[in-house]
């Protein structure tokens, strides 16, 4: 109940700042997730999930990331009891030491009871061997998990599908992984 009052409100203060067309388009893209929005991180962090949002409304279909270079490279991806990550489709395009809201590496769906992918969020990637700081790389003012065993650091931003373990959470409960899955669509 918190949760959504504090949307609301949100909702309302962005239609008083913003006038016309544009309150009523800041007011159906907030309410569109209001668990996800405000994060709780803060203004900044809340208008850059908006940029993600906006980057990646074009990618509601697994066609369309494909077409845009975005290739399926793993099965649905689960961690019980943490939950799961879904289905990674990669930019190998995207791949190097520049992190950018609007050109996520990666895009995590998860396939839906009657087949069809939904798109939950993004995942920032760095290839470990190109990233040359002491310090690990950072988005959205997090900085990024290594994972020696991929080769990558990597931050999940869970934009469109809430997680009940956080914003960044590697693992989303609420994600479901089929027994049936596999690499054919």
């Amino acid at each position: 109940m918190r949760t959504r009052s504090r949307a609301w409100m949100f909702g309302v203060m962005a239609v008083v700042l913003v006038s016309g067309a544009e309150a009523q388009t800041a007011t159906k893209k907030m309410g569109e997730t209001p668990e996800v929005l405000p994060s709780g991180f803060g203004e900044a962090v809340d208008r850059g999930l908006m940029t993600i949002r906006d980057a990646t409304t074009r990618f509601k279909t697994t066609e369309a990331a494909e077409a845009a270079g975005y290739k399926r490279v793993t099965d649905c991806v689960e961690h019980q009891p943490a939950g799961a990550m879904g289905y990674h489709f990669q930019n190998n395009a995207l791949l190097d030491t520049t992190l950018d809201l609007e050109h996520p590496e990666v895009l995590v769906y998860e396939k839906m009871p009657d087949g069809r992918f939904q798109l939950n969020g993004v995942e920032f990637l760095v290839p470990i061997a190109a990233w040359k700081s002491t310090e690990p790389p950072r988005i959205l003012g997090q900085a990024l998990i290594k994972a020696d065993s991929i080769g990558f650091w990597f931050l999940h931003v869970w934009t469109w599908k809430p997680s009940p373990s956080g914003l960044f959470a590697p693992w989303n409960p609420d994600v479901k992984c089929s027994a049936t899955a596999s690499m054919n669509h």
